[in-house]
């Protein structure tokens, strides 16, 4: 395993890390997780409190495991409470949880919006709460994970309060590299959410997708692509099981720059989309925000380009369904609500017939409502 610096924290983590929030069939099983990470050579274990008994299961196995606290990382995340006794609480609750001494990295939980951002730069009891876990050594370091537009985010970054993001970025998803190149620039550690999921449903994707990918499978690909960047410190494996783990084990050495042949599979990947959406191709400029029916139109258009050039329907559906379901973690309507007003048409440099590509989209991508597995 390969290992790089998480920003002013000065801590070392793998290329990996064990993301907790699937670990849950039972203690034995997340135990087994644990133990199976930690012999692939992860050192980081993420978790949160609202993950239902992540926490509770990840301290078991830490006990039982007898891991030397020194070689490990942990980061557990919290969401922004407005009272400073609930927040000092909260911490309190982790430590207990996870049977530990101090967190090594307290992450603020969802700062999805400008509400969140005013909450937590403001001089208040909750801030207070957090400094006092610092002093006290009950929290080494302090982040934010967020689901938010990139603008919440470089603001977020740009207050100096952090130490670390979690963030969304993959080859499928690029707008928030502005915010990694941020990051860099504060000298923040940056840890990818759920790049194989939410990166596209990568541990099963469709063939054509996988055709595309060849000589790699687009999972491979999809961490090649992100390991290949030196401003990403560790990207997360939401593993279920050990088994799951498996698919990283040819990849935790892999800290160079993208070979001849990735590079030419992903440039593949691009104009296999350029030639198959044609003068429908969304390039995710978001100049057409805001919509006054609240549609989130680059991410139903990106989910749209996904499917046409890549077959990802099953993915598309499965994000498309949450619009409207799962709040300030996925915001936005369904583009079944396009008026056909027209505000976004003289925005859009492509000049795509907006409203048009919506109802295709919508046609193609409806299905059942989902929620967020944690909400």
């Amino acid at each position: 395993m390969q290992y790089r610096r998480f920003g002013k924290t000065n801590q070392w983590l793998s290329l990996f890390s064990l993301g907790t929030m699937r670990c849950l069939a039972s203690p034995e099983v997340a135990t087994a997780t644990v133990q199976r990470a930690i012999a692939l050579g992860i050192n980081h274990l993420e978790t949160a409190q609202g993950y239902g008994n992540s926490e509770v299961y990840l301290g078991k196995a830490l006990s039982q495991l007898g891991i030397d606290r020194r070689q490990i990382y942990i980061t557990t995340k919290i969401l922004p409470l407005q009272s400073g006794t609930a927040m000092a609480q909260a911490i309190e609750t982790s430590l207990q949880r996870l049977g530990l001494d101090y967190i090594d990295n307290l992450a603020i939980h969802g700062l999805n919006t400008w509400d969140h951002l005013q909450w937590v730069t403001a001089e208040s009891g909750w801030r207070q709460a957090v400094q006092q876990a610092v002093t006290a050594g009950k929290v080494r370091h302090v982040g934010f994970s967020t689901h938010a537009f990139l603008e919440v985010i470089l603001a977020a970054i740009a207050t100096d309060l952090f130490e670390f993001v979690n963030l969304h970025y993959t080859y499928f998803f690029q707008r928030n590299q502005a915010a990694i190149a941020l990051a860099q620039q504060k000298d923040m550690g940056v840890f990818i959410i759920s790049p194989a999921d939410k990166g596209g449903r990568l541990h099963t994707p469709p063939p054509q997708l996988e055709a595309l990918c060849a000589p790699y499978s687009p999972l491979e690909l999809t961490y090649r692509f992100l390991l290949s960047n030196g401003q990403i410190t560790t990207l997360s494996v939401g593993a279920a099981n050990p088994a799951e783990l498996e698919a990283i084990a040819p990849l935790v050495d892999q800290n160079g720059p993208l070979t001849e042949v990735e590079q030419a599979a992903l440039n593949r990947i691009e104009q296999h989309q350029q030639q198959a959406l044609g003068n429908h191709h969304c390039q995710q400029c978001y100049d057409c925000l805001p919509c006054p029916e609240a549609i989130h139109i680059p991410e139903v258009l990106r989910l749209r380009n996904l499917a046409i050039a890549h077959g990802m329907t099953a993915f598309g559906q499965y994000r498309y369904g949450m619009f409207e379901q799962a709040g300030h973690w996925f915001p936005g309507n369904k583009a079944s609500r396009c008026t056909d007003c027209g505000d976004c048409l003289p925005r859009c440099p492509e000049q795509l017939p907006i409203p048009a590509l919506l109802r295709d989209a919508h046609e193609r991508l409806q299905g059942k409502p989902r929620r967020r597995l944690w909400g």
